[in-house]
């Protein structure tokens, strides 16, 4: 373990439209729920705990409740892969809220330890990369997994051991009745597959289309008073961040609100002056005001879609939510879902 580098860029699934069978790839598949948090990997050693998110943001300080209950439950020396969740509600109906959580991601100190103890954080561990000297990635997830329900046995709370089944009907069944509880669909992981950091080796299935996006830049809203659109983009291969489409549904208060919350990514020249950029201006609206007031890419949000039309979304997106556990870096064309090649005169038939 000693030559695991940290923080690991975590194992990544690629969106396929329903579950998969269990013999669907060499080796078969494991079935887990797919929880509706902060993807995280910890690393305990010599006495301390950190904690890393996609993207390698750390998250260490936000989550001071987790440090201790982390280092009191794992091994003495170990880097396990998993995902922070709020819980919420009364008992026996509690659910995974998502608004709690990202709220924990604060500059403030004082702020961050009111709210661990307000909203305290569970940690779900479904990976075990290493422990003790063994470096773990290499070996299938089978083992992995087996060595993980070892040191889970005596796992308490806050900090659990996810849920698998090998059976594909039961996985079936969670993608639909764990909707209720805030879970976000079911994965699907190749028993025989080595730890593939930053590579889709696993399949997801969730319950929607969903995208984490790069903020660009804003439209003034036709009234001349706050935001009229958000201009969305996503990394290609080349590094090059390229307009994928924009967001445009908001209540005119929260037009107002958003010029506030962007302020400090608006991009300014030497004067101080703001800085704007133009899209493309379409064949039938010729005349149309293109230009926008262009922000830092730093800030991620989590988009609907229903489908793409060449590199671009094929309508207006809708707004999931804001993603401060997302380097806006991660945000690339590889994470979206590509409808399977169908035979269109099937269709016609």
């Amino acid at each position: 373990m000693t030559n695991l580098p940290f923080p690991v860029q975590p194992m990544l699934a690629k969106a396929v439209d329903s579950v998969p069978e269990p013999d669907g790839v060499p080796g078969g598949l494991l079935y887990e729920p797919k929880w509706d948090g902060f993807r995280a990997i910890v690393r305990i050693e010599d006495g301390t705990c950190e904690i890393g998110s996609r993207g390698s943001k750390m998250l260490t300080r936000y989550f001071p409740e987790l440090v201790d209950a982390l280092l009191e439950n794992l091994p003495g020396r170990c880097v396990v892969d998993g995902e922070i969740v709020v819980r919420q509600g009364e008992h026996g109906a509690e659910r995974l809220d998502w608004e709690a959580l990202s709220q924990r991601i604060h500059p403030a100190e004082s702020r961050v330890r009111l709210l661990a103890g307000q909203t305290p954080s569970s940690f779900i561990a479904f990976d075990l990369l290493g422990v003790d000297d063994n470096d773990l990635t290499g070996v299938p997830f089978s083992r992995r997994r087996a060595a993980l329900e070892g040191i889970g046995e005596s796992f308490s709370a806050p900090v659990h051991l996810s849920q698998v089944t090998h059976d594909v009907e039961l996985a079936r069944r969670w993608l639909v009745e764990f909707e209720g509880a805030g879970l976000d669909g079911v994965v699907a992981k190749p028993l025989a597959a080595a730890y593939g950091p930053n590579k889709r080796l696993m399949l997801k299935v969730k319950h929607h289309r969903s995208a984490d996006v790069v903020v660009l830049g804003y439209r003034v809203h036709k009234s001349g008073q706050g935001v009229g659109s958000l201009l969305l983009g996503l990394y290609d291969d080349g590094g090059e961040l390229r307009n994928v489409g924009g967001i445009s549904a908001f209540s005119d208060k929260r037009r107002l609100e958003l010029v506030d919350e962007l302020e400090p990514d608006v991009m300014r020249d030497d004067s101080g002056g703001v800085q704007l950029g133009a899209t493309d201006r379409s064949r039938f609206a010729s005349a149309k005001d293109v230009s926008y007031i262009r922000l830092e890419p730093r800030r991620v949000v989590e988009v609907r879609y229903d489908q793409m039309e060449g590199d671009r979304f094929r309508h207006t997106v809708q707004f999931e939510r804001w993603r401060p556990d997302r380097e806006a870096r991660s945000c690339t064309f590889e994470q979206l879902e590509i409808p399977a090649a169908y035979d269109l005169s099937k269709v016609l038939a």
